[in-house]
């Protein structure tokens, strides 16, 4: 089961559950080349001392109604300094997009500091700010987090490159967020992969054409979605799957690989995540990789597919 990694012990105060396997990294010199390796076998790593700290006028942009009313999060594109899924009234503020930087920035830096090995490998993705309770929010099976999943994007195909995710819990009442963390990938594509069809020869081409998928959905991307997908809609699954409790106090920040790692969000309110991709090969050690996962389970349209790249499927 995924364990829990911190670069110091947190102060007594921090609310830990129990059941989390803890497993504490000193911060030294050591602590990059220890990071990288429980995070490729599948870990989350905790800095409990690496607060993102909102400013006053910030705090006001923790108030759902700062959402659109059919959005979840807002979101934010570092490439392209533009955020969406705002209220009407702040889809052009200044204050809000210097935020949702400013995060962008501190994920960066954190990441250039924990894991300098993948610095020059790593592409900036979309970054988010979730200012909606989790718990009692109503939504499809496909899109509740609060399900054990792995994370896939339908219309972003990765084509094999990892997704590397930094959170931080900025709510200001002092509010936990609590996750529950499952089995291990392998044991997850063991399940799940062989229930899955080959992809429908040029669907991905026709996805792309149709606007449906930003680039070409690869025969990686078809697997990692469905399996994201049964994992949600199986019940007997989602009931009698082993998991464990994580609970991250406000102020605190984690990172995962959470195409690896099967998690599920319960509650919580007022978090931010920024979103990396790394390609497989410029990992420490590839074979942990889910494309390699799956490709050692048989799936034949994987063979050949690299982290820069892939077939039509």
């Amino acid at each position: 089961m995924s364990g829990l990694i911190s670069s110091q012990k947190p102060p007594s105060h921090h609310p830990f559950s129990a059941a989390a396997e803890a497993i504490w990294i000193p911060a030294n010199a050591d602590a990059p080349t220890r990071a990288v390796e429980e995070l490729e076998n599948g870990k989350i790593v905790m800095l409990p001392y690496e607060p993102f700290r909102l400013t006053h006028e910030e705090e006001a942009f923790l108030n759902p109604d700062c959402l659109d009313p059919g959005s979840k999060s807002i979101k934010y594109s570092p490439t392209q300094r533009k955020i969406w899924g705002a209220a009407e009234q702040h889809k052009n503020s200044t204050a809000l997009a210097g935020l949702m930087a400013r995060y962008a920035d501190f994920a960066r830096d954190l990441v250039n500091r924990l894991l300098p090995r993948y610095s020059a490998a790593l592409i900036i993705g979309n970054g988010s700010l979730r200012p909606v309770e989790v718990e009692g929010r109503v939504q499809s099976k496909r899109h509740d987090d609060r399900l054990l999943h792995v994370d896939s994007f339908p219309s972003r195909p990765t084509q094999g490159k990892r997704i590397l995710r930094i959170f931080a819990n900025v709510d200001p009442s002092g509010k936990t967020r609590h996750w529950q963390v499952g089995e291990p990938f392998a044991d997850v594509a063991a399940r799940f992969a062989p229930r899955i069809s080959a992809p429908f020869p040029g669907s991905a081409l026709l996805m792309r054409l149709l606007r449906i998928t930003k680039e070409k959905r690869s025969p990686y991307d078809h697997y990692m979605l469905h399996i994201h997908d049964q994992m949600k809609l199986d019940d007997e699954y989602q009931a009698a799957a082993s998991r464990s409790d994580i609970h991250f106090p406000a102020g605190s920040t984690w990172i995962a690989f959470t195409d690896q790692v099967s998690h599920a969000a319960l509650s919580g309110q007022h978090a931010m995540e920024q979103t990396f991709f790394l390609p497989s090969d410029a990992m420490r050690n590839p074979l942990l990789s889910p494309l390699r996962v799956l490709e050692a389970l048989g799936c034949p349209t994987l063979r050949g597919l690299t982290a820069k790249g892939g077939r039509e499927g």
